[in-house]
């Protein structure tokens, strides 16, 4: 990696070249903005090969955008996103891990069970915000009438936060979190959900690989790591485009150590920039996601970050 000088003397991270590997990316299946198949057709314009739609608890993104990854010639695996409420729950206490489940089986319907069970946690949630921000004065309501709001929509706060930024209540999605959504603020409600041990197990049963999402805590906690290696996690996610080149090289040396597969991505949602913006400081060393597909296709167990 190539490394600049930023803020505190902490140094970005500087693509050595164009990525050809984003595995962890969202549509509006989920908290995303675009259509996945649109999606798909701007990830291989930009120069994407190997793909993961990870979508908040539904493969939606992944079913639809199969094709036109084919059409592409874009390798496009399975993944999902799940947010497991870790408040206490399992012995962990951070409020939310979030694991990446890559592999996993579109057709196992136990899994999709699962996935089905904590969408509709997701809609309670979003449905006791939109009440609780019409309580403290901040209605979405005429918003919310023009959301996609049918069984396979996993609704985030990120939705919530565009609907404000379009009643006026906020200037933008970052705006709306800072101020009213955060953990703490006066819209925010905890999440519901499965638990981090169920998590992985889930992901699993459905022969897919378990890894540990934008987890920059692993740095200075890594014994959280290891006892979630010891529930069955399997990867770390170490190359997230929003770390400084320290936790990336900190977290390829947990990742190397723990003999955890290695992962990496831009977590892409739309809201902020085009995917060929953000594409232009994504960096996934590409031999990332050879190693992921021999991974999953039981090649190998222990591919080095």
């Amino acid at each position: 990696m190539v490394h600049r000088t930023g803020p505190q003397g902490r140094r970005e991270v500087i693509p050595p070249g164009p990525s050809i590997v984003d595995l962890h990316t969202h549509t509006n299946r989920s908290d995303g903005i675009m259509e996945p198949v649109d999606f798909v057709g701007a990830a291989a314009a930009a120069g994407i090969r190997q793909l993961s739609i990870t979508d908040h608890d539904t493969l939606a993104g992944y079913r639809d955008g199969r094709l036109a990854a084919e059409r592409l010639g874009l390798t496009l695996i399975p993944g999902v996103e799940i947010n497991s409420v870790a408040d206490g729950v399992d012995g962990f206490t951070e409020s939310e891990l979030h694991f990446l489940g890559y592999g996993v089986d579109p057709a196992n319907d136990a899994f999709e069970g699962m996935l089905s069970g904590q969408r509709s946690r997701r809609r309670e949630r979003f449905d006791r915000t939109v009440l609780l921000l019409h309580d403290i004065g901040l209605p979405i309501d005429a918003a919310v009438a023009g959301l996609p709001l049918d069984d396979d929509s996993a609704l985030g706060r990120p939705t919530v936060a565009r609907c404000l930024v379009a009643e006026g209540h906020a200037v933008s999605v970052d705006d709306a979190f800072r101020r009213i959504l955060s953990r703490g603020k006066p819209g925010y409600v905890p999440r519901l959900g499965i638990g981090p041990r169920g998590a992985i197990a889930a992901i699993r049963s459905a022969g897919g690989l378990a890894v540990l999402a934008h987890f920059s805590d692993g740095v200075d906690r890594p014994e959280i790591v290891r006892e979630l290696q010891e529930l069955g996690l399997g990867g770390l996610e170490v190359y997230y485009r929003g770390f400084w080149a320290e936790t990336v090289d900190a977290l390829s040396h947990l990742a190397r150590d723990l003999r955890l597969v290695a992962t990496g991505g831009s977590d892409y949602h739309g809201d902020r920039e085009t995917y060929a913006q953000a594409y232009v400081r994504l960096w996934v060393p590409p031999e990332l996601g050879q190693a992921l597909l021999d991974h999953l296709a039981g090649r190998t167990t222990s591919p080095s970050p």
